[in-house]
């Protein structure tokens, strides 16, 4: 696991499985227990969503608080299909040193094996309610999933295709620069690892 993965470029699906890259969910659920007894998820006052920060910019504490856990993101509001920006653009390839929290967890050996393989922004761990939906939306760049509490429920739509992504230790990227969202019809709260992926294997 600790070699670097071959990403393919240009994959057919806009979820791509990473081949030969998998982690143990059963070690990532553990210490998520540990840190959730340590650190609350931040909302924003958004409602049925939230994350909990897993790096920064070096020096910088603001980076992991208020809009700079959320980011920008384009959206069709209402019925004119006019597009509009939403929140506040982030400078993602400074986010570089993980939180001290994280430190000697599961997520420490997982943050420093996806950062061998990929170029990362943002990485973290994003809460979606039960019983709840995203806006139809997109980003500026993929995200890279490992999903540690799901239920069959939970659905993410890119454009006209809806695909579940088990909780089992695969990495998934996603192409969210499409206009995508997810919703989580079940009745517990879906948790993933999400990291942005600077470099965009869909181009």
């Amino acid at each position: 696991m600790e070699s670097v993965v071959n990403i393919s470029k240009n994959p057919s699906s806009d979820f791509y499985t990473v081949p030969d890259l998998k982690f143990d969910i059963d070690k990532l659920r553990f210490d998520l227990d540990k840190i959730l007894k340590k650190k609350k998820f931040n909302s924003l006052g958004i409602k049925n969503f939230a994350a909990i920060p897993l790096n920064k910019i070096p020096g910088d504490k603001s980076s992991t608080e208020g809009h700079n856990v959320r980011g920008t993101y384009w959206t069709i509001p209402d019925e004119t299909g006019k597009e509009a920006m939403r929140d506040k653009p982030i400078e993602e390839s400074k986010y570089t040193e993980l939180l001290p929290e994280f430190k000697g967890t599961y997520f420490e050996e997982i943050f420093n094996i996806l950062k061998k393989n990929f170029k990362l922004g943002r990485v973290r761990i994003l809460l979606k309610e039960a019983r709840s939906t995203l806006s139809w939306h997109r980003d500026p760049e993929p995200r890279l999933h490992i999903p540690i509490i799901t239920n069959l429920g939970c659905r993410m739509v890119i454009e006209d295709v809806s695909k579940h992504m088990p909780a089992d230790g695969t990495v998934t990227i996603t192409n969210n620069t499409k206009y995508h969202n997810f919703f989580n019809g079940g009745e517990q709260n879906r948790i993933h690892l999400v990291a942005c992926v600077l470099e965009n294997p869909f181009n």
